[in-house]
Parts: C-alpha cells; sequence; structure tokens
C-alpha cells in the first residue's frame, strides 16, 4: 500500500520566512521487498521575493518620468520629441561654444568639462532612484566609456578644424557602421529595405558634403580623420550599450554615471600627460561665462538628449535611435545656416530630399505591417483599369 503524507510548515516559521514551501512525500511500499522510495519537492512560491533586477524590467525612467505608464506609441514620441528639443538646443551651444575666438584648440577641454557635468548629474539622478545598485560589470563600462570619450571627445575637436554643418554631415553617416556593426556584435539581420535606407541616407549627406565644399570650402584632412574616428567609435557604442543595457537590465542613469565618470578619467589623464590641461584652463578662466556658463548649458541639455537616447535604444534598439538622431542633425544643419551666417545652395535642398528618402524608407521598413505601399504590378494594374475605363467613358 502507498502512504501519502504532506507536512506543513509552523505557521509561526511560514511567518518568518515570508513565503509559503509546498512539500510533498511519496512513500511507495514494495510487499516484496519492504523498500521505500522517497522523492521530495520542495517549491518556493513568493510574489514577494522577485529579484529588484527583474522588477527595474517593469520600469524605465527619464529625467523622473515614468515611461511604462504609456502606451509604445506615446514613449517613441515622448522619446523623439525629447532628442530634438534638447539635442537641437545642444548643437546650437556647442556652435555657440566654437565662434568664441581662440577656443577651437580647447576641444578636449571642453569634453572633460562636459563629462565632469554628466558625471554629477548622472550621480544627482541615481541619488533619486531607489536602486542604486550597479548591475554592468566594470569591464564593460571601461569599453563603453572608451568608445564615448573617442566619439565626443573627436567630434568637439574636430570642429577646430571642419566648419559646423560639414561636422555635422559626417555624423549623420554612422547608420552604416551602426547596421554593420548591428551585423557582427549582435548578429542582426538586415532587409533590403533598411540597407536602402542606410544607402539613401548617406548618399545624400555626401553629396551635402560635396556642395558644402563649393560653396564653402573648409576641408581640413586632420578634422576628417577625427570626424571619421569619432563616427567608427559612435556606430559601435549604440550596439554596445543596447547589449549591455538589455542582457544586464542597466538603468539610463547608471550607465551615464559609470561611463562618463570613467570617461573623464581617461581625458583628464591624457590632457595631464600631453601638456593640455594648463593652457585650456588658463584660457577659460580669462572667458568664464563664455566657456563654462556656455559649457553648463551645453552639457545640461546633452545630459538630457542623452538620456532620451538611451531609452530609445533599450525600447526600439540601436537602429531606431540612430534614424531619430540622424533627422535631429538634419534640423541641426537647417537651425545653424539660420542662426550663423552661411553661404547657401540648392544642393543642399536636393541632398536633404535623399535623406529624407532614407529616413522614410527605414520608417517603412519597421512598420510594413501598417503603412501599405503597392507592388510595382499593383501598380501596374491600377493604371491599367484606369486607362480601360477612360476608354469605356469616350466610347
Amino acid at each position: 500500500m502507498a502512504n501519502t503524507e504532506t507536512p506543513s510548515l509552523p505557521d509561526g516559521q511560514r511567518s518568518r520566512c515570508g513565503y509559503w514551501w509546498q512539500r510533498l512525500l511519496l512513500q511507495e511500499g514494495e510487499a516484496m521487498s519492504g523498500s521505500r522510495k522517497y522523492i521530495s519537492i520542495s517549491v518556493p512560491d513568493k510574489p514577494d521575493s522577485m529579484s529588484p533586477h527583474i522588477k527595474s524590467a517593469e520600469e524605465l525612467r527619464v529625467i523622473g518620468l515614468n515611461l511604462s505608464d504609456f502606451s509604445r506609441t506615446v514613449q517613441f514620441l515622448i522619446c523623439v520629441s525629447g532628442v530634438f528639443i534638447f539635442y537641437l538646443i545642444y548643437g546650437y551651444l556647442q556652435e555657440l561654444i566654437f565662434s568664441v575666438e581662440g577656443f577651437k584648440p580647447f576641444g578636449w577641454y571642453l569634453t572633460l568639462v562636459q563629462f565632469a557635468f554628466y558625471s554629477t548629474f548622472g550621480l544627482i539622478e541615481q541619488q533619486l532612484t531607489q536602486d542604486k545598485r550597479r548591475r554592468i560589470p566594470w569591464k564593460t563600462y571601461m569599453l563603453i566609456a572608451f568608445l564615448t570619450v573617442a566619439t565626443m571627445g573627436l567630434s568637439n575637436t574636430s570642429l577646430g578644424y571642419l566648419n559646423y554643418p560639414t561636422q555635422v554631415i559626417f555624423k549623420c553617416c554612422k547608420l552604416i557602421p551602426v547596421m554593420v556593426g548591428g551585423v557582427f556584435i549582435q548578429g542582426k539581420r538586415y532587409n533590403i529595405i533598411d540597407v536602402s535606407a542606410a544607402l539613401c541616407m548617406s548618399l545624400g549627406l555626401i553629396w551635402f558634403t560635396l556642395a558644402d565644399s563649393k560653396v564653402a570650402p573648409n576641408f581640413n584632412l586632420t578634422g576628417i580623420a577625427f570626424i571619421s574616428m569619432a563616427l567608427c567609435a559612435d556606430a559601435v557604442i549604440g550596439n554596445v550599450q543596447e547589449k549591455a543595457m538589455k542582457l544586464h537590465n542597466g538603468s539610463n542613469s547608471e550607465m551615464v554615471l559609470y561611463s562618463y565618470s570613467i570617461g573623464f578619467l581617461y581625458i583628464l589623464t591624457g590632457l595631464f600627460c600631453t601638456q593640455g590641461l594648463g593652457p585650456a584652463f588658463v584660457f577659460c578662466s580669462r572667458h568664464p561665462m563664455q566657456t563654462y556658463g556656455y559649457a553648463f548649458m551645453f552639457s545640461l541639455t546633452g545630459y538630457f538628449g542623452i538620456s532620451f537616447v538611451l531609452a530609445l535604444i533599450k525600447l526600439f534598439g540601436a537602429l531606431v535611435a540612430v534614424t531619430v538622431t540622424t533627422g535631429r542633425k538634419a534640423m541641426t544643419i537647417g537651425l545653424s545656416f539660420f542662426f550663423f551666417a552661411k553661404p547657401f545652395t540648392f544642393h543642399y535642398l536636393w541632398s536633404g530630399l535623399v535623406v529624407l528618402l532614407g529616413i522614410f524608407l527605414n520608417i517603412y521598413s519597421k512598420n510594413r505591417d501598417k503603412i501599405k505601399l503597392l507592388s510595382p504590378l499593383d501598380l501596374w494594374n491600377v493604371i491599367k483599369k484606369k486607362q480601360i475605363r477612360s476608354m469605356s467613358q469616350t466610347v
């Protein structure tokens, strides 16, 4: 015969542990041998014992706003609006700082000040959150910090050799490197529409660059080398950030705090070794408002902007984030012509339309189930039907 016993824990022990234990004891007797078999299974069941690491995936906060309370469409609109608003101000202030006479050689020092502000902002934001633990490993942060330094430092330094629209145009060409990085780093596969979108955007931006070289030639091989290296680093960093945040479920404030703090140490060490810290400090001390004052607002808007970019990466992926930031850069170029006097040619307009075509193709690729476009065969059938209808009406 088989006896089944279901012992239970005392009430006091259950209350101390905070969760229920279910224990099943199966006892089977065998008349021939008299042997018994015991199988013990313990199943913890406590909804409150869920790890904070998992619970944090349910919430995504950007500068205090919980995006988890909104639908996916509203989340996308909020992130895009934040990227455009803050980065348009960021671009204006960046060009304004480098318009200060004598400041162009100090791009790395501006990046150092910018990283210091970013680290401070990230620390303040993390102190306002409940979970302050670091989830992403130090090794990953050291790589992200290096890529961030290369992206922002080389980009800022290139403005000492290139005009602002040309610099922005080069930065917009990172869509193809992002796709290549997505294939090699995350094993992603992109369809023909995504590839066509990247080609259209890149060709349009190259066209813009050629037009700019004819109207206002201000090219420098050093500046081109700097912005090209920044472009490669920027293409990799989005994929690395996306992979790290999804794998370890890190927060935006954690990513900003640790990556920019480590990056600050990188730049400080580099400036100290190259003796570039002293001259930059002396120059900025003579123009505190035009340097540190602008740099504070420049860093504040950039910090808010990068928070929305990280949210875009975490919610929609690196390719969508790059597409949005590329559209923002196109608008930044227009505002640059509006606020700062520059020559104009209609080649800017045509090349901009090619870029817009690439952006449309990318959006269509992500929403093909919602956007219905006629195939060439369907379009031909529609034209034939209209011709037949017209002929019948004529007869």
